[in-house]
């Protein structure tokens, strides 16, 4: 038996630069799998159980000769405010119980987050039928649709 004795020179700078080269590549390759992978956070459950699509929606009132805007303000799944724009001074004269009559049914439909159960004052009953109603549309144009199947959205 021959003794074939080999060795073998390694310079210190070498290994290092193979070791730091290692691990970037590897450290690359996290990177890459944590962003291409799909995450457990965002799972479409979650997606898919939003109430509204956040936003400012608005409808018309018409008040006789004059229109004034109603706002409401959703998130995902919350209404957040609702308040009157472009209200008129004279709308304001001509309908003393608007303002106050939506304050109230807006800390109520706020507190409910919706319109079911809202119960108002008999003498602001007309009023309120009418600020429910323009309240309603505006819910009804933020609310999150189904798309059916077959059609592009």
């Amino acid at each position: 038996m021959s003794a074939n004795t080999k060795i073998v020179v390694l310079r210190s700078r070498e290994v290092l630069y193979t070791i730091l080269l290692l691990f970037v590549g590897i450290l690359i390759i996290l990177v890459l799998l944590s962003l291409f992978l799909p995450s457990d956070s965002a799972s479409p459950t979650e997606e898919s159980a939003a109430l509204y699509v956040p936003g400012v929606y608005s409808s018309t009132l018409q008040l006789g000769n004059a229109a004034a805007q109603l706002q409401v303000t959703v998130d995902a799944d919350h209404i957040n405010a609702i308040e009157l724009i472009n209200l008129d001074e004279a709308v304001t004269t001509m309908y003393p119980l608007m303002e106050p009559c939506l304050d109230e049914l807006t800390a109520k439909v706020i507190d409910n987050q919706g319109l079911e159960n809202i119960s108002y004052s008999t003498e602001s009953k007309y009023t309120s039928i009418l600020l429910l109603n323009a309240i309603s549309q505006s819910l009804s144009k933020a609310a999150v649709s189904a798309p059916v199947s077959g059609t592009m959205q």
